[in-house]
């Protein structure tokens, strides 16, 4: 998935993965996203927190373990995509990112 602004004005059609470290998370991310790092996500964790009948975008920093995630994902079934350039394309694209109290976000 190339287009973060897809994802943003269509939030209903979506759910957002975000695999990064948790100092990552709490820095910033996407209101509304489920949290699995990667390691855990690569481990079979946080499977129970998707709807396997609903598309998965998986995030990152920069899209590179997210595209990790979304082809393992894939592999045990759902529906998942990579969000191309990750946390970084969706700040550039002017797109809100919180930390995890509430002020505005950064990418970490």
């Amino acid at each position: 998935m190339d287009d973060p602004r897809e994802v943003y004005e269509h939030p209903e059609s979506y759910q957002i993965l975000d695999v990064r470290e948790a100092y990552e998370w709490n820095a910033g991310h996407i209101e509304g996203t489920i949290h699995v790092p990667l390691s855990e996500v690569m481990g079979g964790k946080g499977q129970d927190r998707l709807d396997a009948a609903r598309p998965v975008v998986v995030f990152c920093r920069s899209g590179n373990r997210s595209e990790l995630a979304a082809l393992m994902l894939r592999a045990r079934g759902f529906d998942a995509h990579n969000l191309e350039g990750g946390a970084e394309r969706w700040v550039a694209a002017g797109l809100p990112f919180v930390a995890a109290d509430g002020s505005p976000g950064r990418v970490a």
